[in-house]
Parts: C-alpha cells; structure tokens; sequence
C-alpha cells in the first residue's frame, strides 16, 4: 500500500476522516470558504446524517468554487480526497465485481466497520476501496488473514455503502439459499431427464429465493438491461444482462440456487413449474423502484444441464418512444408516413430478433390509434399490454393462429390489423385479403433487407399481382449502439472502412469521425443507448413493375436504389457523420449489400 503523505494535510496527520478535519484541509487549499465550513460544522444533523461521511455532508451543500463556479459534487470531492492521500481513484462497476470472491475476503462488519470494500481478487494481490484512505488500521490484518499483498484505491463513499450492502446481502441470500436446498436438489441435465420424477426442486418460496429473485430485477432495472438470461451449466448457472445488445456476466450461481430461482420466476409468470421438458411462455409485471410499471415476458428452454430461462424487458418508456427518439426523422419518416397513411394494404417491418421491429410498429400503432379508427393486433405473445388498441393472443392449442385471428378481426369490423408476424403461406393469404377489402395491415418478416421482402412473398406463394396490389412498403430495421455524448474521441476517417461501409453510394467521406473512448457513464465501453437505422422501400410505379413470378431481388435492389431508398449501410453512414455512431458499429449490425 502507498504510505506516502501529503505535507502540510490535516488529514495526513491523523488516522480518521473526520469532518472538522477535512473542513480544514478544503479550506487550505481554496475549496471552501471559511464562512462555507462554519455554516456546515454548526448545522443541527439528524441520528443518519450523522451517520453521513463527511464528504456526503460537505456535498450535500452543493457549494460551488473558483472562477468556473463549479458544484462542489461527491464526485468532485473524492477525486480531492485520492489526490489528497496519494492513493488511485476507483469506480465501481458491478458488472465487473466476482461478487463471491470479494464478499469471500472479509465479513459484512468488518468492511462496515472500516469503510472499505474489496474490488478484485488475484492470486498475489487485494484491491481494496476505501473511503477514509488514512486510517490504515486494518491493512496488517487483512494483509495476514488474506496472505495477499494489499492495494488500496479511493472510492465514492456513498458507493461503498451502496455496494458493500448489495454485495453481502446477495452472497448471504445464495449462501442461505444453497443450504436450505437438499442435496439432491441439483440441476436435471442431459443425462438425469430419465430420471426426472424422482428430483425435487429447492423451494421457490424460501425468503432467500425471493431476495434474490426481487434484486435481480432491481438490478436488471438499475443497468438498464433489455435481456436476463438464466443459464444452467454443469455445477453452476450463470447470470447474464443483454445491455445495449452486448451480453454481460452478471453472476455465477450454485445450480441448486438456479434452479430454485427459475422455478420462482415460472411461479411469478404463470407458468407450469412442475414441467421442465418443454418450452414454455409467460410474463410477469412489475413495478420498478421509481414506481414505472415494467412488463416481462419469459421464455424457457430446455437445455443439457436443465431449464434456461430468458425475460425480455419491456419498459414502457423505450417501447412507446416517439419517431425522432427512434432515430426515425427527415426524409426517412417522411417515406414512412405516407406508407401507413394510406387508407389499405400493407405494410411490412423486417429485421432479425431485437432490431427493434416491435418497438417500431407499437410506436406507430400508438399514433394511428385514434377515437375514429379500430385498430386490432394479433400476437404471440403479445408484448405489451397498450389500452389504446385492441391485443389478441394467438393459442395454437386450439387451433387459434395467425390466419384464423385475421380471419375473425375481419368480421370485427377492424380499420387497422397488426399481425405479429407473418410465418406462413395461410397467414400471408390472409393478410393480403385483408388488405384487398379495405384494412390497413401491419406485419413483421424475418429477411435481411426491404427488397429481400418480394422474395420472402413470393417464396411463401403469394402470387405477384396480389403482391402488386396489396403492398404499400417495406421498411428494414437494425439498432446500432450510440456513441457516449461525454467522452466520444475525434479521429481522421480511415478510407478503407468508409469504402467498406459505403460502397459504390457516392457519399463523401467526412474529414473527421467520432469513434468509442469510454467513461464512467458508459462503463467504459464508449457507448451509451441504442438508435434505429432504417432502410424504406416504398413500392412505387417504377418498382412494381419489376415484381413478378421470377423477380430478380438485385434487379429490384438497384431499383429501389435508384428510385431514392438509402440502403441500412448508407443510414448508418448518414448517423457515422452526424457523430452519433461508429464505423465499426454499422458495420457490426448491418449487412454486405446484397447478403
């Protein structure tokens, strides 16, 4: 650890961060007025804010200093406190904390009683945060129990408190968890399925299960996560987050735990907990922390090692966002209003799993649905309850599909349909007769691109003069991840790449891009939130006429082209120059053109 001093500190002189102390040294250095740390010291405080490091108190003031007049933030005033002690400033990033190796280092009241919290594990070494980076007291000790080297690092007291409480409650949960389990109570994988009858599930019930399951989502919440994943292995499941289409390791947990946790989850849904060989569906609404209702749509699979489980997060706020949030604007949403203006035909939305198809169709759906139309959806499942529309559930057990829930909206008197997808040759007749007597229908395709649609219809045998008569457009979709507004670096464009994501498009390439840097907002991945690129092939008089029986899709590309439709490539070059993404990241998500 670095014993290194700072001369002339009052800090330096004594073990503890005491408030008059720091008051003291802020004072010294030109942070504080002296009329400033008076008020503060001679402020009546309450039993917690006494509790309060002194940082958070001095914080709370929100005094400001120097010429800029800058916030005396808690973030300010720990970067003083580590340069202060000589002593690295840390972050916290939960993602990134094996939280039973660091809960495994020191007990709960030893880090509380100090104010430290481990960070990493190594063979050699501790990484410790401390929040009174003076008081050394503890170092020996730990330096003895651990047989390790200690590195202390200066970190946000309010986050110390805040992880060091989220930490050993979670490990104490596991812990509790896997000891109230039998221990016959293993994960059914591949080879025990045979036997499946004579296992027994943990207790879903058990307040240990609970308290996992409800930080979970707390913490799914919290990070801003689209995805949960709970992944069975042998001898453990793992936990992971999709943020900004990226997955995370979250946790690794004891596969009794997993198992009991997914049977609580398949309670929670609805679902039957007692079958574990087929795949299931239910969701599960929840009210988040801020009291937003948030809704969850669950998915089972069976797996070698037992159930997987996945939950989609449907977060009102993200999946009824307006068209300029979603990155639909300018000319583009210009082509898509005059598509779903119209008073027939249809209108298809095509991309792969997550490029935000649902997203699109439900903000749109909320726009058209108005006191003077009806509009009716047919989904499975359907993803979000929306009072402002009409949502029917497809149950194929009883024969109620895609096809037959067209079939009855039509006698429903509807003016605008939404089927979640078109995977069928009924499905897609359907859809096209509800087209030819005078509904609006609305739909999602699984194809790479708008053009690629024509095909798609013509391989689903849908003659090409009912194509003709019945499609308004086509849009294809895909979400690049957006680049950190607070530390997005400046750099010359590479040549080579732009040539590579533009082709033979006659798009200058800019003087200069913006690519990731990474920050503390951001996690240090460069990006923060998604965005839509968006490629909109209206069906004009010219394109039609290359529609037929034996269309060639190329042919209709380069027309569709030439008739003015920004490939997903060229959208995303338009976003690359207006600094919103990277190269790297349209070229992740996007096509080769023609693929």
């Amino acid at each position: 650890m670095n014993k290194t001093s700072v001369r002339g500190s009052s800090l330096a002189q004594g073990s503890s961060s005491d408030l008059r102390t720091v008051l003291k040294d802020l004072i010294s250095d030109g942070l504080i007025a002296q009329a400033d740390a008076a008020e503060i010291v001679t402020t009546q405080r309450n039993r917690n804010e006494a509790l309060l490091h002194p940082l958070e108190i001095i914080a709370a003031k929100q005094l400001v200093y120097g010429p800029d007049q800058k916030t005396l933030t808690l973030e300010l005033l720990t970067q003083w406190l580590a340069k202060k002690a000589c002593l690295q400033l840390a972050h916290i990033d939960p993602l990134k904390i094996n939280v039973p190796a660091v809960t495994g280092i020191m007990s709960f009241a030893y880090a509380q009683r100090y104010g430290i919290l481990c960070l990493e594990v190594s063979r050699d070494e501790l990484v410790i945060a401390t929040m009174h980076p003076f008081d050394r007291s503890w170092v020996e000790s730990l330096e003895q129990t651990s047989r390790r080297a200690i590195q202390a690092v200066v970190a946000n007291p309010a986050e110390i408190k805040k992880y060091t409480l989220e930490f050993y409650s979670l490990a104490k949960s596991v812990f509790g968890a896997g000891s109230s389990a039998s221990a016959g109570t293993g994960i059914a994988n591949f080879e025990q399925l045979l036997e499946v009858g004579k296992l027994k599930d943990a207790d879903a019930q058990d307040q240990h299960i609970v308290n996992i399951v409800d930080w979970l989502l707390q913490y799914a919440f919290e990070q801003r996560a689209s995805d949960i994943h709970l992944e069975p292995r042998r001898g453990k499941g793992k936990v992971r987050f999709r943020i900004d289409g990226v997955l995370h390791l979250v946790y690794e947990l004891p596969d009794n735990v997993m198992t009991a946790m997914i049977s609580r989850l398949k309670i929670l849904g609805r679902m039957n907990v007692a079958e574990k060989r087929r795949p299931q569906d239910g969701r599960i609404k929840t009210k988040a922390p801020n009291a937003r209702e948030v809704e969850l749509r669950l998915s089972t699979m069976p797996t070698a090692f037992g159930e997987k489980l996945v939950m989609r997060i449907f977060d009102p706020d993200v999946l009824l966002r307006s068209f300029s949030q979603l990155g639909l604007v300018a000319e583009d949403y210009g082509h898509w209003q005059s598509m779903i203006k119209r008073a027939h035909g249809i209108v298809l939305v095509t991309g792969p799993t997550g490029s935000g198809k649902t997203t699109s169709l439900y903000s749109t759906l909320k726009q058209l649905a108005t006191d003077s139309v009806n509009v009716s959806t047919v989904e499975d499942p359907i993803e979000m309850v929306v009072d402002s529309f009409n949502q029917s559930q497809i149950q194929p057990a009883i024969d109620f599909d895609f096809a037959a829930g067209i079939r009855t909206l039509m006698r429903q008197d509807p003016d605008i349909i939404m089927v979640g997808e078109i995977r069928d040759r009924a499905t897609a007749e359907m859809a096209v007769q509800a087209a030819l007597t005078g509904h609006l229908v609305l739909s999602t395709l699984h194809t790479n691109d708008a053009p690629t649609a024509i095909s798609r219809l013509l391989d689903l045998k849908l003659p090409a003069h009912l194509i003709k008569a019945t499609l308004n457009g086509v849009m294809a979709q895909r979400l690049v991840r957006t680049l950190c507004p607070d530390c997005r670096s400046e750099v010359d464009c590479d040549g080579d790449a732009w040539h590579e994501l533009v082709g033979a498009a006659a798009i200058a390439p800019p003087a200069k891009v913006y690519q990731p840097a990474g920050c503390l907002e951001c996690r240090n991945t460069g990006y923060l939130g998604r965005e839509g690129i968006y490629e909109i092939m209206p069906l004009t008089n010219a394109l039609l006429t290359y529609i037929s029986s034996e269309s060639d899709i190329q042919e209709i590309r380069q027309a569709a082209i030439s008739e003015g439709m920004k490939t997903l490539r060229m959208a995303g070059a338009e976003k690359v120059i207006a600094g919103i993404t990277s190269m790297e990241e349209v070229l992740r998500v996007t096509p080769e053109l023609g693929r």
